[in-house]
């Protein structure tokens, strides 16, 4: 299982104080789909539990292409993100909902 990601991942080195916009922008200059007016950026912290021995995730801002939104200028730090935690980025499309839940087996 270890080395096995989805062929869409993204590596991303920043710093605590970059904000979910900036990181949003970082995404659409590598992806030109994500460009499209309307696309949702749901962003989640994953962490590791060491008590249970997995993997728990805590959901962090949305930030929306070509709209300002309450998260854009959310840094990292702000969301308690720390060393050695994984971003979970979700991208919608526009014209489809953004999901109201995430269903994701971490």
């Amino acid at each position: 299982m270890y080395g096995n990601v989805p062929s869409n991942e993204l590596q991303i080195y920043t710093w605590q104080d970059a904000t979910l916009h900036e990181l949003t922008s970082l995404v659409r200059d590598v992806n030109p789909d994500t460009r499209k007016k309307g696309t949702y950026f749901d962003f989640a912290i994953v962490f590791p539990n060491f008590r249970n021995n997995h993997y728990q995730m805590r959901e962090i801002g949305v930030t929306c292409t070509g709209q300002k939104g309450a998260d854009d200028t959310k840094t990292l730090a702000q969301a308690k993100f720390c060393i050695g935690d994984f971003l979970d980025i979700s991208i919608t499309p526009p014209n489809r909902l953004p999901p109201i839940r995430r269903q994701r087996p971490y």
